[in-house]
């Protein structure tokens, strides 16, 4: 996947940083396995993604509208997956980080 999906490359340096940030801000283990949870869930829409598409590109290698909106559709479920990862992030990582933020301002004063 990662040979033949750009987009594979994002979501493995999304992944990567995630954890290095995780790690940095030492989540708890409900907080890891909430985020363990979204970071699968994308790899997993990802990798049926692309299977999809494969089977689709053999089944019908020539142009059908039909199968353009199926990939549409496949396309979108990775998109979906993605944003919710985000909002997930956004809660966990939102939190803690302006938290360290908060401290951080109230050692200046």
């Amino acid at each position: 996947m990662l040979i033949t999906q750009q987009n594979a490359w994002v979501h493995l340096c999304t992944t990567v940083i995630t954890i290095i940030a995780g790690m940095f801000l030492r989540l708890s283990m409900l907080e890891w396995c909430v985020l363990a949870l979204a970071i699968t869930l994308v790899w997993v829409a990802e990798a049926l993604n692309t299977a999809f598409e494969v089977l689709c590109d053999v089944a019908s290698p020539e142009f059908h509208p039909l199968v353009k909106k199926s990939k549409d559709v496949a396309a979108a479920a990775v998109l979906l997956s993605a944003i919710g990862a985000i909002i997930i992030g956004a809660l966990i990582f939102g939190r803690k980080l302006i938290s360290l933020i908060e401290c951080f301002s109230c050692h200046d004063l």
